[in-house]
């Protein structure tokens, strides 16, 4: 970290306090307001890599739950986002944040009492949407690790109910802090996976693909229920195979009976990512694929190529792991059907079944 940098009307939450002792040798600079460190990050040459070296901490005056927003015509899965920071220290190619955030700038919230009593006082009413939650929406979950105690507050508070699943979704291995906390099952460690290739490509200053399992090994044999997130699965020559191995790969490390589920979703994309894609990442073939506009406007794959091998994925998983539930993100009935041989409203729809897998592998009551 470059520098910290911290809103005056943050300054005196036990946060800030926590990260700046965590930080000590960072120069530090009190601002009032993010435009001094907008403009300090769009004055570099490359805004994006200069929004992911330095922190601001400010105050969050929004909710810090949110639904997802899923996209039209695609099936959404009902994940509630808590909102806890934005950007993120590693640097993929394909992160749709690069173009989301304008300008981006690694950002994280610390009245973190207001998060505790809204997200308290949501889980008292029990509400039936309010059953999976996840931090890796807007941020990697695990990359705050070394800075905060905010996740082993929200492992324990997860861990004291029975109705709420929390997903602390990443790239990284940052999980022994968390491993001898009363998570209860409540807390899922999911981990983003790829092939070896997809990662060298285009997922800088990520952890290898073994790294990922050795942390998912360990945090099964913790108790903690685990979730993988093939997204964005990249389509290049022979990618089929190695996707497939990663799969097998993932169930020698792990017994089914700990993962809640398996996500698959290809590459996709705002035309805006393009650019920048090709800019920041010269070498990276993704911007190049064979894409057409999708239903929700983002450039897809075409359908038959994603849906065979979603069909390939899928198979191999269920071979290795024949319990564990599979779903797409962000996808519609005819690759459900033709991939893996349902809809999911045949199922009550796709938050049904995330939810009684959820019930199954982390004991919620639904």
């Amino acid at each position: 970290m470059e520098r910290l940098y911290i809103d005056a009307a943050a300054i005196d939450f036990p946060a800030v306090s926590v990260i700046r002792s965590r930080l000590a040798g960072v120069p530090v600079e009190i601002l009032d307001g993010p435009s001094a460190v907008f403009r300090c990050v769009e004055a570099a040459s490359d805004p994006i890599a200069a929004g992911k070296r330095v922190l601001y901490l400010a105050v969050n005056r929004g909710r810090f739950l949110r639904p997802c927003p899923g996209t039209r015509n695609y099936h959404c899965c009902g994940y509630q986002i808590l909102h806890v920071g934005a950007f993120c220290t590693m640097d993929c190619a394909y992160c749709i944040l690069q173009a989301y955030f304008h300008p981006a700038v690694l950002t994280f919230f610390v009245n973190h009492e207001d998060l505790f009593t809204e997200l308290s006082q949501t889980l008292a009413e029990r509400p039936a949407n309010v059953r999976r939650l996840g931090t890796g929406e807007f941020t990697d979950s695990l990359i705050w690790e070394p800075l905060s105690d905010l996740n082993a507050r929200l492992v324990s508070l997860f861990g004291a109910q029975d109705h709420a699943a929390l997903e602390l979704k990443s790239k990284s291995t940052a999980v022994d802090r968390l491993l001898g906390l009363p998570h209860n099952r409540k807390t899922i460690l999911a981990f983003s996976v790829n092939t070896g290739a997809a990662i060298r490509e285009n997922e800088r200053r990520t952890a290898p693909l073994e790294a990922r399992l050795a942390a998912a090994e360990k945090s099964a044999a913790h108790g903690f229920p685990l979730a993988f997130h093939f997204d964005p699965m990249i389509l290049y020559p022979g990618c089929e195979a190695e996707y497939e191995e990663v799969a097998r790969a993932i169930f020698r490390r792990v017994p089914q009976d700990s993962v809640a589920w398996v996500s698959l979703g290809t590459f996709r994309f705002m035309p805006d990512l393009k650019p920048i894609v090709a800019r920041r990442f010269p070498a990276s073939k993704i911007p190049y694929g064979e894409f057409i506009p999708g239903a929700d406007g983002k450039m897809r794959y075409y359908k038959p190529l994603r849906t065979a091998l979603f069909t390939r994925v899928a198979a191999a998983i269920r071979e290795a792991a024949p319990s564990v539930t599979v779903y797409f993100c962000m996808e519609d009935d005819a690759v459900w059907r033709e991939a893996l041989g349902f809809s999911p409203d045949e199922k009550g729809g796709l938050a049904r079944i995330l939810d009684e897998a959820a019930s199954r592998v982390c004991g919620i009551s639904i």
